[in-house]
């Protein structure tokens, strides 16, 4: 695999390692942007070589010139303008020393592969890790893609040799047969009919060769492309299913289009080298002729495997989304714009904007798609991938006279649907038909649906890989404690900093499968319990999700908020704890999601302790003050009805205002003296809204 892909692919740690092996002399945008050429020489023989390092020195400045009319093809301003700096200061730098830019690039490869065979170290000591099982798979599929570029290669050297073979064979038999018969050069004619004859058996041989070699290249790319289809696309779309739903990010689409595109690459070279051979052979064949005898069964097979390709080489690189609603894509409403990407894995410069991509949705429901539904696949600026976005689609209902033919068994927010997206690849001697689909979509009619959509959309893409099973909710299956687990900490963490721990987690597998999860992460959860009872589970999350994004995102990022904790485990966490001490939690009977706070009062060496605990403040009082100020002002009448603040240490032992005093509201600033005198006169005096119990 590729070395800068896999450099790509690492966590932030070691990605800052790479970071600082580049600076302003050698930046990493030529990393970046010439990584497949940079890799292609052996920098420690350019490293030695003052005359073969100029040469490598204007190849890259050539090669950032490309990379110039790209952008400037692409109207890219910023970056036409980084590489015109970038080759500038290479000029300044390395123009009279082009060894010492050799040695940079040497030193910096070198570094690279230190930084990743030790982390190859770091895992091979605990085990084998599904990262390095998944680093073996992706190099064992370059070597074949490497492989396969190779044969192409040798298979077009091997014909060069047999065109040069079969015109010397020709030119020698037509001289041989324009001499005259004189007895005195028989002797010689003799002597060139058993060179010529030589020749014909090499000739002969190496057509055969040529034959197995195509043969053989054909068996590869099947191998190769098989592999990419039946188990590479699938995981990435496996793992864009789950990114959907809040978990890790996907694995970009690069590496998949580089070998998609290097097994197109290396089907369209071989259909030209056998039209090469048909003109060989017009030229000249005879009987049981290997070119002949094999080259129709091989145009057939290189045709069919290069229009597997192609089919299987179109994925939705970005499923629907509404941008308004980024976290939540797959759920549309009617009315409101949405976007999609479809992308073609397969990047040959002569598909660029010869693929006219239509969207359609399906026929469950009737719905219209309004706006711009057919666009053309053109080079992206970005990465040159062949793609094609839809930014400014909307769905607008049909309206069915009489009776409703769309009812059925499910409720809105459980219909699923799709949108299918149809192109044709229309060459000579080609013509293919192309079509993917979304995953399936939710559509509502109003943004309270959200919720219970978005529920929908998580069901479904944490059970199922299937695309196409729109009817998953006539029977939904049950989901396992593991995995909803994992799901519910990803929503967590898609919309703030902090996902849940296993404490968090533990409270909500204690609801859902009363005291179950702890010991049994296999504990089955119906989708009745999940989404559908009276007091939804899902909905008494979403509510507290939308609190924490509007009113506590700063708190919950640093870990102030225990939040998800049962009441008997917080009176058991506080029993020994200093009075005074509090934690912050959700409360479990609000739907709409609101957070409270108990603390400790009295003694903690055993004379007396007991437990407080607040209403619980939702998004009505919590738009009126922060809840910060709230713990900051918050009274209570002691029995001499003097006000105190009981809450001293944020639960284990921290100083309220060590924890929260960066939080509070600022004093307003002063007012004019003119105002002053306003307000004077009018007879008012401030007020601050304090939160007071009476206990």
């Amino acid at each position: 695999m590729a070395q800068w892909f896999q450099l790509q692919q690492l966590d932030s740690k070691y990605l800052e390692q790479v970071d600082q092996l580049y600076d302003d002399t050698f930046p990493m945008e030529i990393r970046q942007y010439l990584s497949t050429w940079i890799e292609s020489h052996d920098w420690d023989m350019v490293a030695i070589s003052d005359s073969l390092a100029a040469v490598r020195f204007h190849d890259l400045l050539a090669q950032l010139d490309v990379q110039y009319s790209r952008f400037a093809l692409e109207n890219n301003f910023l970056l036409q303008h980084n590489i015109r700096k970038i080759k500038r200061n290479l000029q300044d730098h390395f123009q009279e020393d082009p060894l010492q830019m050799a040695m940079i690039i040497c030193n910096c490869l070198k570094e690279e592969k230190k930084i990743l065979a030790s982390i190859i170290k770091k895992e091979d000591n605990v085990g084998s890790t599904p990262n390095n099982m998944v680093l073996e798979k992706q190099k064992e599929l370059d070597n074949n893609v490497k492989d396969l570029r190779n044969r192409v290669q040798v298979s077009e050297h091997e014909i060069k040799s047999l065109e040069d073979l079969q015109d010397e064979h020709d030119f020698k038999k037509k001289t041989l047969q324009s001499r005259g018969t004189v007895g005195a050069v028989w002797k010689e004619i003799r002597e060139e009919e058993i060179v010529i004859r030589k020749m014909f058996i090499k000739l002969n041989i190496t057509r055969q060769v040529v034959v197995n070699q195509i043969s053989d290249i054909l068996c590869l790319a099947e191998q190769i492309q098989f592999n990419l289809v039946t188990v590479e696309v699938p995981e990435w779309k496996h793992r864009q299913q789950i990114a959907c739903i809040g978990g890790p990010p996907n694995a970009c689409l690069d590496q998949l289009q580089i070998w998609f595109t290097a097994v197109a690459e290396g089907l369209q070279q071989v259909r030209q080298q056998l039209k090469m051979l048909q003109e060989l052979e017009q030229k000249y064949t005879y009987e049981n002729d290997p070119v002949t005898q094999g080259k129709s069964a091989l145009e057939e097979r290189a045709l069919a495997l290069f229009k597997y390709l192609i089919v299987n080489s179109i994925v939705v690189e970005r499923q629907p989304c509404m941008p308004t609603h980024p976290q939540r894509p797959m759920v549309l409403k009617t009315g409101v714009q949405f976007t999609v990407k479809i992308r073609l894995l397969v990047k040959l410069q002569e598909f660029n904007y010869q693929l006219k991509v239509k969207a359609v949705f399906d026929k469950v429901r009737k719905f219209n798609i309004l706006g711009t539904n057919t666009k053309v696949m053109n080079m992206e600026e970005s990465n040159g991938s062949l793609a094609a976005e839809f930014r400014h689609l909307q769905l607008k209902e049909q309206k069915v006279t009489g009776n409703r033919s769309n009812e059925g068994p499910l409720i809105v927010t459980e219909e699923l649907h799709s949108i299918s997206f149809e192109t044709q690849l229309c060459q000579p001697g080609l013509q293919v038909e192309l079509e993917t689909m979304s995953l399936p979509i939710v559509v509502i009619s109003n943004i309270s649906q959200l919720p219970s959509a978005w529920a929908s959309v998580m069901w479904y893409n944490m059970l199922t890989c299937e695309s196409k099973n729109l009817s998953f909710f006539l029977s939904p299956p049950q989901a396992t404690w593991s995995q909803l687990s994992n799901v519910l900490s990803w929503q967590f963490s898609s919309i703030t900093k902090r996902g849940l721990n296993d404490e968090q987690l533990s409270m909500l597998g204690d609801k859902l499968l009363g005291g179950e999860a702890a010991g049994n992460p296999n504990g089955l959860i119906p989708w009745t319990k999940f989404c559908k009872k009276s007091f939804p589970f899902w909905l008494w999350i979403e509510g507290i999700l939308d609190l924490i994004k509007r009113h506590l995102l700063c708190l919950w990022n640093d870990g102030c908020i225990m939040g998800f904790v049962s009441k008997e485990r917080e009176k058991a966490l506080l029993k020994d704890k200093e009075p005074g001490t509090f934690l912050l939690r959700f409360s479990e009977s609000s739907r709409e999601g609101a957070i409270t706070f108990t603390w400790v009062e009295g003694y903690n060496n055993g004379v007396y302790v007991h437990f407080h605990a607040v209403e619980p403040y939702t998004k009505k009082e919590l738009a009126a003050v922060s809840f910060p100020d709230i713990l900051r002002n918050y009274k209570v009448m002691a029995a001499e009805n003097i006000p105190e603040n009981p809450l001293l240490y944020l639960y284990p032992n921290i100083p309220k205002e060590s924890a929260f005093t960066r939080y509070y509201s600022r004093p307003t600033e002063a007012a004019e003296p003119m105002e002053l005198e306003s307000a004077s006169e009018a007879g008012y005096i401030k007020t601050e809204i304090i939160s007071v119990s009476e206990v």
